[in-house]
């Protein structure tokens, strides 16, 4: 890493650069098209009250080089909350750096702090650079999990079943 090179939280004031990383991601991973995040949401949901993740922002100088935003879950089998990374992103043009590794050892200093049970994330199993990055660094696929997710309309069916 360069000189100069530092981490940080991110702050409201930050949120033009938070979005700007997003789209950046989703460009990276070809999914445009999802994205309906805006400035107001990540504002509202990042530095509200109620914040649902928190971002760190990485830095060469005064030049903005990668992000993550993390949040919360909790392992019932383990007892404790436990850290989940939605998003890790590097700028092609600063990667092989050591960047990415340095926001991923901040955000293990963070889970241990927090003491957190697990430190877990996703990745596209296409997305061979970032399997053979998180592979280096000691992580562990889980492939007998699969993921589920529900959005939309089954979403709001589900929803409509519950009794009020």
């Amino acid at each position: 890493m360069k000189a100069g090179f530092t981490i940080r939280e991110a702050t409201e004031a930050d949120v033009p650069l938070i979005f700007w990383f997003v789209r950046e991601l989703a460009r990276y991973e070809k999914l445009s098209d999802e994205v309906s995040a805006t400035e107001e949401l990540l504002r509202r949901n990042l530095f509200s009250e109620r914040k649902g993740a928190e971002v760190l922002l990485a830095f060469e100088g005064k030049e903005p080089v990668g992000f993550a935003l993390f949040f919360h879950n909790f392992s019932t089998f383990v007892g404790k909350p436990g850290l989940y990374l939605e998003d890790l992103y590097v700028r092609p043009e600063f990667r092989g750096r050591g960047y990415g590794k340095a926001l991923m050892a901040r955000l293990a200093r963070i889970a241990l702090e927090r003491d957190c049970g697990r430190f877990e994330w996703w990745v596209l199993n296409w997305n061979t650079p970032s399997l053979k990055f998180y592979e280096s660094l000691g992580a562990v696929p889980m492939s007998e999990w699969t993921v589920q997710r529900m959005t939309g309309e089954a979403l709001r069916a589900l929803a409509a079943q519950a009794e009020s």
